[in-house]
């Protein structure tokens, strides 16, 4: 994928000028959307134009509403290079490719533009041809499943499982059946060539525009990092230039791909394929066939013990994410426990290493190898740059409950990486954002990330601010670490809500307060309240679409990506400053590395953090330029204590009361 030199394209014909597109009068006018003028937005397509050209980097934050995809949807066109552009989710993806690129064909023609995925999202058409041969299938809804992608799979151009509107998200034959690199047998599979993943880069050897998202870009680029930059490592072909939209994403994604991560449940899918290979067949003999069983039941037993053992959360805690610092005293106790689980995946490896004739033996050899160096790195490695730490997550209802365990270790600091994996490979990188700055400076954004070479570019928002929003700060909330805090807060929003009549958004910082106030308001407001956690995000920002004067609770994946506009959205409430959590083994760890650089961890890293946080939080209200509304926050700290005023001067020129009845004024 890097690669500066990438082939020269040809430039799609007719393509405009910048001028010509944007300008009043120009091709953009005439088109069938309702047209403004912006100037912020041919300014940015110039200065992304202009990068591509003389190869350098840019940082852009562009305000919402200054129209900044097609300010560098058109740039990147008319480089004559390929261009990959990454968004932050799939549902921008999603936008780019199914809503403005076809809008930019009906004004320029047709365009050489492919959109991919991760390789989990498509069907490996050789486990299909095996499954049907060995049908090993569990129960009747798989039974139906299999039957279903049987079907939709003689007809399917993609191989896309979105296609498949009947099989759930959590379908656990999907899992047996997709396209993932550690069961793929490449060059030599016999379905190579009507491969989708094959057919998939065909398509991204043709295109001008690769369009994918965050997780895959860095899956693809840690691929290629832990196989020494092989050219057929990962699925993304060379390009010479990269945009990153919704940048303020890329640490969290960078640090998860350029981390490790081993879980219960890897060691049970392992064990479980081991098994579905032993039953296919004879093409090894019975004597190693009872080997690699042996193993792989020990395995399982083992993994499962293993697992068990790991430390538990100090407070008593179930589920979430703990410290894993004592490694060493973990060994020391465990270490008999750890050696039997290592010396059975080195035994397995090596009998798969004797099998022959399999198709599946490789790819499984090569996932006994991979957990092996991975459980090896968490347990034994020192690297001064890694946090060790430990997640669980339960699962399931009331009656059957499971859990999964992650084992992990993620950088410290990620900019080091970025330089040498990212900006050091590709000769333009683009980040842009609506935000990226604190009190006007890229400086934070650029620290973490190591930019230290890129022009900047501060586009205004094309919102009038001042006329269609109003921030409410009431005046005597107590300190949301108070214990009467949620008494006032639940007084507060009520309030609120009597007079925008619903239509809002309350976020929260934590599921903790935000079902404690579900519970003090559900039973108190009028209107229908819609509670994050009870049905899926899409579903429920659709019912509050459709359903008038709705409020929505709502936790962190409600602060970014959410998208309504008009009436149905005409409040957003926030409850407390969105500082990262201080326990928290990365955020702690990353303090902890600030403060021994001689630096100050709260004003340089939680701070900017937060800052830009409330900023996508506060950025769910107007999304047009008909759109009006009133927000509120909760936390009397952004006028109390001296770090308020880099919140207040980070946020866009809204008008500022800290009296109710400007409230309903507004609105009135």
């Amino acid at each position: 994928m890097p690669a500066s030199e990438a082939p020269i394209r040809e430039t799609p014909r007719g393509l405009p000028t910048l001028h010509a597109f944007f300008a009043p009068g120009g091709i953009l006018a005439q088109s069938p959307l309702p047209y403004e003028y912006r100037p912020g937005q041919l300014e940015m397509a110039k200065a992304v134009e202009r990068a591509l050209e003389e190869k350098r980097h840019l940082i852009v934050e562009a305000g919402t509403g200054t129209g900044k995809t097609l300010a560098y949807l058109l740039p990147a066109l008319r480089m004559g290079r390929r261009v990959i552009i990454s968004t932050g989710t799939k549902a921008l993806q999603d936008q780019l490719f199914f809503r403005d690129i076809p809008f930019l064909e009906s004004l320029l023609g047709e365009l050489q533009v492919c959109y991919m995925k991760g390789r989990a999202n498509y069907l490996c058409r050789h486990k299909l041809t095996t499954l049907t041969q060995h049908p090993i299938l569990s129960g009747l809804e798989e039974i139906d499943q299999f039957h279903q992608i049987s079907q939709w799979e003689k007809t399917t151009e993609t191989g896309d499982r979105a296609e498949l509107a009947g099989i759930p998200e959590a379908s656990a034959l999907w899992s047996k059946l997709d396209a993932r690199s550690e069961a793929c047998l490449g060059t030599t599979c016999p379905d190579y060539q009507r491969c989708f993943i094959t057919e998939m880069r065909r398509k991204a050897q043709e295109s001008d525009i690769i369009i994918v998202n965050h997780h895959l870009f860095f899956a693809d680029l840690a691929v290629r990092q832990q196989a020494g930059g092989a050219p057929d490592a990962g699925v993304l072909p060379e390009a010479a230039a990269v945009i990153f939209d919704e940048a303020h994403e890329l640490e969290e994604v960078a640090s998860s791909y350029f981390g490790i991560s081993v879980s219960n449940v890897r060691f049970e899918d392992l064990a479980r394929d081991l098994e579905a290979m032993l039953k296919k067949g004879d093409a090894y003999t019975n004597t190693l066939n009872t080997a690699i069983l042996v193993s792989s039941q020990q395995l399982r037993d083992r993994a499962r013990l293993f697992f068990s053992q790991l430390p538990m959360a100090q407070d008593g805690r179930q589920d979430g994410r703990q410290p894993f610092d004592a490694r060493e005293e973990f060994l020391e106790t465990q270490g008999d426990l750890y050696l039997s689980v290592k010396h059975t995946l080195v035994r397995l490896e090596a009998e798969l290493e004797q099998v022959r004739g399999v198709d599946e033996a490789p790819g499984l050899r090569k996932r006994v190898n991979n957990l092996r160096t991975e459980l090896e790195f968490l347990l034994e490695s020192n690297s001064g740059n890694m946090v060790y730490w430990l997640e669980r997550r339960s699962h399931g209802g009331l009656h059957k409950q499971s859990r999964t365990t992650f084992l992990q270790a993620t950088p410290i600091d990620v900019s080091g990486l970025l330089d040498a994996q990212l900006f050091q490979n590709f000769p333009t990188v683009v980040l842009t954002s609506a935000t990226l700055t604190v009190q006007g400076s890229f400086e934070h954004i650029r620290r973490r990330l190591g930019l230290e070479d890129a022009r900047e570019l501060v586009v205004p928002s094309h919102f009038r601010y001042d006329k269609q929003a109003l921030l409410y700060l009431p005046p005597e909330m107590p300190d949301p670490r108070a214990p009467n805090f949620p008494e006032a807060a639940a007084r507060c929003i009520r309030r609120v809500l009597e007079i925008t009549h619903g239509r809002a958004f309350c976020l929260f910082t934590s599921y903790t307060q935000m079902r404690d106030l579900y519970e003090r308001l559900v039973s108190v407001l009028d209107y229908p309240i819609l509670l994050h956690g009870t049905a899926p995000r899409n579903a429920l920002l659709q019912q509050f679409r459709e359903t008038p004067n709705a409020v929505l609770f709502g936790t962190a994946s409600f602060w970014q990506g959410v998208d309504v506009q008009g009436e149905a959205l005409s409040c957003v409430i926030v409850d407390r400053l969105p500082f990262a959590v201080p326990n928290d083994p990365v955020v702690a760890a990353r303090m902890k590395f600030i403060e021994e650089s001689g630096g100050k961890p709260f004003f340089e890293y939680q701070v900017p953090a937060a800052v830009i946080t409330l900023k996508q939080g506060f950025g769910r209200l107007i999304r047009s330029l008909e759109d009006r509304g009133v927000l509120v926050l909760l936390d009397p700290r952004i006028r109390q204590k001296s770090y308020g005023q880099a919140f207040l001067e980070s946020l866009p020129p809204y008008r500022v009361t800290g009296t109710i009845t400007d409230v309903q004024a507004f609105f009135e």
